[in-house]
């Protein structure tokens, strides 16, 4: 895929049609987790060897990445669920501009290329905008391992004078928590670095433990304590072979949609330990269960009527924040008024506007969301604006009487490779009309 070609994918205008009302039941795999893949690619371009990632999600952002690390003079194969990676022998030091700004793992790529090369000038980056994302940690990262930061209208440029990076001490805390993204681009600059770097106050979230179980495997003396996260460099990266653990926030999003309809399903690749701790107690308070299947994957129902509930986001193992406005949209069909508050960001709301389009009852005041049901949705026609709140509005189309009209499914296909696809299998009325109606 070429990059014009990506350019038109992002003005795509296709839509989705939905008939609503079928419960959804059935059995269908979960994809490999789209935000640990963006992270296993950066991490790859370490790689001193070939370097395969099995398990990817067929999705858009895979590509982006793909393209990125080929701009940066790697040589990178996709497939069916395969992601390989192979060193350059020069690398250019350059995120490209324009794909750059479609991702948002942009600034862990550039660190990759800075560890790699000692110097990197990339775009901001891009991705869901539901709210300001900062990059101060990531940049704080990058200057304590010696780079100089020159900042500008549209983009970065970060260079090591000694041309290689050096061992360092970072927080990586932000008001709102440990930053994921700033730890793992702490980490991937700590695994190129001569001596032993120190994170302090690292993100726990999975794309942080599994990076951190990828560098481990490739010779990276990786350890954690009290201080925090300690990364001893490696002058070689082995290469080899590399499975993506499945994605949690599909899984999730497929639990949810099945409850709204009153349905049940069954998700292979997956295990209920996979399932974080405050996202499981939230399902439960609704009366929804999961279970281990005998044979593999996890079984989810619901029991009886959905309950309302209070909630709020937070970090692993607590409710992610990418889930949030799927339940916003499940809880719809809940009896009772249910609150979800966000911890993770300033606010997660555009989600809202569109459930009102289907008759929803809920408002947003600050990282509050307030939701009653039990509502009888309606048909309707609606836009998303993100991954997560195309996602929760597809919800909402598929819990309502009627028929509806999602917009926004380049985001969508950004996250997801087979939603649509695996929401026919369960039973859902769905088709995708190219150019809309």
């Amino acid at each position: 895929m070429t990059t014009t070609s990506l350019s038109k994918t992002a003005m795509d205008t296709t839509v989705v049609r939905v008939t609503g009302g079928r419960p959804l039941s059935g059995r269908i795999p979960v994809q490999g987790s789209k935000n640990i893949a963006l992270h296993l690619y950066a991490a790859a371009f370490l790689a001193d060897a070939p370097l395969v990632l099995t398990g990817t999600p067929t999705i858009l952002d895979t590509e982006v990445c793909a393209q990125i690390l080929r701009h940066a003079s790697a040589t990178v194969d996709t497939g069916t669920g395969r992601f390989s990676v192979s060193p350059a022998n020069a690398v250019r030091p350059l995120i490209h501009p324009e794909l750059g700004r479609k991702v948002r793992t942009t600034t862990v790529l550039a660190a990759a290329v800075l560890a790699r090369y000692g110097q990197v000038s990339f775009p901001y980056p891009g991705g869901d905008a539901f709210c300001p994302r900062l990059i101060d940690r990531h940049l704080a990262a990058m200057q304590a391992a010696g780079a100089d930061i020159i900042a500008s209208d549209t983009g970065i440029r970060a260079r090591c004078s000694a041309r290689r990076v050096r061992a360092f001490t970072v927080d990586v805390n932000t008001p709102y928590g440990p930053s994921l993204g700033a730890t793992v681009t702490a980490m991937l600059l700590a695994a190129r670095a001569t001596g032993t770097s120190l994170i302090t106050h690292p993100s726990v979230e999975p794309e942080v433990t599994e990076t951190a179980r990828f560098l481990s495997q490739r010779g990276v003396l990786i350890h954690v304590d009290d201080e925090g996260l300690h990364v001893t460099g490696s002058d070689w990266i082995a290469g080899g072979e590399f499975a993506v653990a499945g994605d949690r926030i599909e899984a999730a999003t497929m639990i949810m949609a099945a409850a709204a309809t009153g349905g049940e399903v069954h998700l292979d690749n997956i295990t209920a330990a996979c399932i974080p701790d405050g996202l499981a107690r939230a399902l439960a308070s609704a009366g929804i269960t999961l279970a281990d299947a005998p044979g593999g994957g996890v079984r989810t129902r619901r029991q009886g009527t959905l309950t309302a509930i209070k909630a709020a986001t937070g970090p692993h193992p607590g409710l992610p924040t990418d889930t949030a406005p799927q339940m916003a949209a499940m809880l719809t069909q809940a009896h009772g008024t249910s609150l979800l508050a966000e911890r993770v960001y300033p606010r997660r709301d555009t989600h809202i506007q569109g459930l009102r389009a289907f008759g929803a009852d809920i408002d947003a005041t600050g990282t509050m969301t307030r939701i009653r049901g039990f509502t009888r949705l309606h048909g309707a026609d609606a836009q998303g604006a993100d991954i997560r709140a195309a996602t929760a509005l597809l919800i909402a189309a598929l819990a309502a009487e009627g028929a509806s009209t999602i917009r926004g499914v380049y985001h969508l296909r950004r996250g997801h490779g087979h939603l649509l696809d695996n929401l026919a299998t369960l039973g859902a009325d769905i088709t995708t009309i190219p150019g809309g109606p």
